[in-house]
């Protein structure tokens, strides 16, 4: 995100490569996401900032597979599971044999 790092850098610290804080005011913190979602294309991009609700803060997600979701009030990021369900058997059940060795031959 080369592109849009000497914008942000007007506004924010860069405290790490690609790590940026502040504290911008909201209409700026707006205008700043707008950018980095339109020049960071196929990447992934997350702003976390301060709000007055419980937590303190809140978060938005661009092009990520982690998204926020609101949890009894609290906000918390998603992270879908990557494993895979087991399918299930064909054969479900209990065989014939079991059947008469568990049940007794009828």
């Amino acid at each position: 995100m080369p592109a849009v790092r000497g914008f942000l850098t007007r506004w924010l610290f860069e405290i790490s490569p690609g790590v940026f804080i502040g504290g911008p005011s909201a209409r700026v913190r707006a205008a700043l996401w707008e950018e980095v979602q339109r020049y960071a294309g196929m990447g992934r991009a997350l702003l976390a900032y301060d709000t007055d609700n419980e937590q303190g803060f809140a978060f938005e997600t661009h092009d990520h597979k982690w998204h926020p979701i609101d949890h009894e009030g609290v906000t918390v990021i998603h992270r879908p599971s990557d494993r895979v369900a087991p399918r299930p058997s064909s054969r479900q059940g209990w065989s014939k044999a079991a059947k008469r060795r568990r049940f007794g031959s009828r």
